[in-house]
């Protein structure tokens, strides 16, 4: 839009690849028990566990880089996917509310699910988002910016 600027960015936090690590962890498990004498089955499940570790990483890998989440000074925009694309864009003057979720995990690693809302619209959640509280902050400056 004209004379639109990005106030506020953020992306997927990095708890997103947490399964691809826990594959490569349990890969190295396997491996050092090859290594003690526990012969090749062991090697082999643990290749397979590699691979399926790259596998996830890589996916995840691709769902970060395609999601953008911004704050303007003009509205909320919201993209998530590349073959299969959701997007949100609200200006701010129709930004109803923005709700934060967060369990214990969340708040200690600094993640959670962002709830946006606009006036006569449906609630849409996004997971796994960066700062969450910090996104939800940035929103309301730019909305307060708006009414001045």
């Amino acid at each position: 839009m004209p004379r639109e600027t990005v106030v506020y960015r953020t992306q997927l936090h990095w708890i997103i690849y947490i399964s691809s690590f826990i594959f490569f962890g349990l890969a190295i498990v396997l491996f050092v028990a090859a290594h003690e004498g526990g012969g090749k089955f062991f090697a082999r499940a643990a290749w397979i566990l590699v691979a399926i570790g790259i596998a996830l990483f890589l996916i995840r890998k691709v769902k970060a880089s395609a999601s953008e989440f911004a704050v303007t000074n003009k509205r909320v925009m919201i993209k998530i996917g590349i073959l299969r694309r959701h997007t949100v864009e609200v200006l701010l003057t129709k930004v109803e509310s923005i709700g934060v979720d967060q369990g214990i995990l969340g708040k200690i690693l600094g993640y959670g699910t962002i709830i946006v809302s606009g006036t006569g619209g449906t609630k849409e959640p996004f997971s796994h988002i960066e700062n969450p509280l910090e996104f939800r902050r940035q929103i309301l400056i730019a909305e307060d910016a708006t009414k001045a």
